[in-house]
């Protein structure tokens, strides 16, 4: 990421913290510089996290703001994590501090926060067009219109139907009302088998389901014919007439060359585990003879009480097939599933594959259907071996049967689809991670937290023959909070590497507290009363004098390094070439003391022309350099003066309290305005 404001010592932004003092003992010794009395007045540095950039999407005033026509462009503040042109930190950061996400909300009027944001410089349109894109899921009635035929379909797009085709039918049929602009990322199902439709006759009279697994005992041989109803990343659901059992295998089962469907004989020892019967992988042999179609029965609904009655259990029992519906909890590597009315039992998801992970949604109200094989930490743990999960606004009707279909080996795939105001259209210009992608970088959640880590290596391997500036949109799924979405960034290839570019700056800019509310405001105002051994005034002045060491030309004809050592006294910490003093912390503009430390420099001038040439360098030369240094970020705005203010003290023989202002005209850029010393006495 490009940063264009440079980290250095900045003195605590004397910009206001010296107004916003909590301790005034120094007003009562100083003319001009007035009480301000508040009672919890700061100047903070803050920067904003991931999490509030989500708040200041989600917030109700912001939300006002933008109306329907930014929308979209709030919306990918949240989920991009930065500002844009569009939604700019100067007008949706105030509705934040105002609330109370904002940690320091309730400072009082004269604070000031040095806020530190992400916003898009030169940001890609197709980012922002991915962050506000809405998700679609292909559904079963979705595959069987494009089927056309509500019998003889596949849960998948084919050869013959390809998804390019399918999905954009699929959204004309599904959203006659889009928008041109509307743009959906599409998840989907395709195969490289085409389906073959025979009979309706689910068990082909070659193979012939056995009716054994209703009566197995622990200890039993057993010889099963059936066929794998659901999938595991252990092992399978074997089906018979009679019942159906967790067939056991280990790490080592490969989920993809059992498909759904398969029709599998058996021959092996039963065992039990958590009071669920199972086959034991390490000593069965296994033949996979064929595949065939498979109708789910109406799965019966569980409530909490019945996933109660059924942990209470104290026998080995067989698989049974049902539903239920609760909230997803992801920690780690464990996916549970709670339920509001009773907290002393929980859904747990059974080393789900890839395709289920796909589906789950942490924190969201979902539905599982699948077969309840064991119980687990003593009777809290209901474990589910899932065939389906859907969140509560995709459910089917509860316990609805599936129609009968040929099943086929699938993959779950992901696409980005655009309306250009006549039809959908598939837009070939992104390149979406899928399961088996995430899969491959040993994500178990289908999604990232750190993309940059794995994406440059991904585009690697997907793009082998790339040439120098090619570049690559690639959509993820994106966590970060708590919380999922996608995300797109722009990847940019050197000739050696691919590198991340999406535009995004660091910036940083001031808000003041004002009237009740915080609104943005440039313009900063530096106190500096003539207190001794006060570290952040110090800074400054020390500032003003390494200025002038660091940067006076030397004397002609002199073979010193530096000519400024001739300005400044031997101790280092104050100069007479403007009279800048960190000893004092004052601008000490006396003739004679200026005369004394370099006499050849005023040789010549009289008392007036020496102080007046002292206040043109302090005015023109010394502060600027010292405020550039000090305040390296600080930029013009557009439609805006910004003024930085210093409020100081003078002593020529005795002190008195004068205002100089400077104009930013460029990036750590002042230029001098006006100074009060040029105000004649009244």
């Amino acid at each position: 990421m490009k940063k264009y404001i440079k980290n250095s010592i900045i003195i605590a932004s004397c910009a206001l913290v010296f107004s916003a003092c909590d301790d005034n003992a120094w007003n009562d010794k100083l003319d001009g510089f007035e009480e301000n009395g508040y009672t919890d007045v700061k100047t903070i540095e803050y920067t904003l996290t991931d999490a509030d950039y989500s708040a200041i999407a989600s917030n109700s005033v912001n939300q006002a703001l933008a109306g329907e026509d930014k929308a979209a462009a709030l919306k990918a503040v949240g989920t991009n994590k930065y500002f844009s042109p569009e939604i700019t930190a100067r007008e949706y950061v105030p509705a934040f501090l105002d609330s109370n996400k904002f940690p320091y909300f309730t400072l009082d009027n004269g604070s000031a926060v040095k806020l530190t944001y992400k916003t898009s410089a030169d940001m890609p349109e197709e980012i922002a067009q991915i962050a506000g894109a809405d998700s679609y899921e292909v559904t079963e009635d979705d595959y069987k219109f494009i089927w056309g035929d509500e019998e003889k379909y596949v849960e998948s797009f084919a050869p013959s139907k390809p998804a390019a085709q399918g999905g954009v039918k699929i959204l004309n049929d599904q959203f006659p009302d889009a928008e041109e602009g509307d743009t959906y990322i599409v998840t989907y199902k395709t195969s490289a088998q085409e389906p073959v439709f025979g009979s309706s006759d689910p068990q082909p009279e070659e193979f012939k389901m056995s009716e054994v697994i209703g009566g197995l005992s622990k200890g039993d041989n057993a010889e099963i014919s059936g066929i794998i109803t659901a999938l595991c990343t252990r092992g399978y659901i074997l089906t018979d007439k009679s019942g159906s059992i967790l067939v056991y295998v280990g790490t080592s089962f490969d989920a993809k060359s059992h498909p759904i469907g398969s029709q599998v004989k058996v021959a092996g020892t039963i065992s039990s585990f958590n009071f669920g019967l199972q086959v034991d992988g390490s000593s069965m042999t296994e033949q996979i003879v064929g595949s065939q179609s498979y109708t789910y029965p109406a799965a019966p609904v569980y409530s909490s009480d019945d996933i109660a009655a059924a942990n209470s259990r104290t026998t080995d029992e067989a698989a049974v097939y049902c539903q239920f519906t609760g909230k997803t909890k992801i920690s780690g590597s464990y996916i549970n599933v709670e339920f509001e009315d009773n907290e002393s039992v929980q859904g747990s998801i059974y080393y789900p594959t890839e395709e289920i992970k796909a589906k789950l949604a942490d924190g969201e109200v979902q539905t599982f259907t699948g077969y309840f094989t064991a119980i687990s930490s003593k009777g809290k743990y209901f474990n589910l071996v899932a065939t389906d999960v859907k969140t509560a606004s995709m459910n089917s009707p509860k316990g609805a049967p599936r129609a009968a279909s040929v099943v086929v080996p699938t993959t779950v795939e992901n696409c980005v689809c655009r309306f250009d105001g006549k039809t959908w259209r598939l837009q070939s210009k992104f390149q979406c991670l899928n399961p088996d992608d995430y899969a491959a970088m040993g994500q178990s959640y289908g999604n990232l937290s750190a993309p940059d880590t794995y994406l440059p290596s991904y585009l690697k391997v997907t793009h082998p023959y790339a040439q120098a500036d090619d570049a690559q949109l690639v959509v993820y799924r994106y966590y970060s909070s708590g919380s999922t979405v996608w995300r797109c960034d722009e990847y940019i290839f050197d000739g050696s590497e691919w590198k991340l570019y999406n535009g995004v700056v660091e910036e940083v800019a001031q808000f003041v507290r004002t009237n009740g509310h915080w609104m943005y405001d440039p313009n900063v105002t530096i106190n500096l009363p003539a207190i001794r051994n006060d570290e952040f005034i110090t800074a400054f002045y020390q500032a003003c004098t390494d200025w002038v060491f660091e940067n006076i030309d030397k004397p002609l004809g002199s073979t010193d390094i530096k000519s400024g050592m001739y300005y400044v006294t031997s101790y280092g910490n104050n100069e007479y070439y403007a009279g800048t003093s960190a000893y004092y912390n004052n601008v000490d503009l006396r003739a004679a003391k200026a005369r004394d430390q370099y006499p050849a420099g005023y040789e010549g001038m009289t008392d007036e022309e020496v102080v007046a040439l002292m206040k043109s360098r302090c005015a023109n030369e010394v502060m600027p350099g010292a405020l550039a240094a000090l305040y390296p970020d600080a930029v013009p705005v557009e439609g805006l003066d910004v003024i930085y203010t210093l409020n100081f003290v003078v002593f020529d023989g005795a002190s008195s309290n004068h205002t100089i202002r400077f104009k930013v005209t460029a990036p750590a850029t002042f230029t001098f305005l006006d100074c009060t010393w040029d105000t004649p006495a009244e």
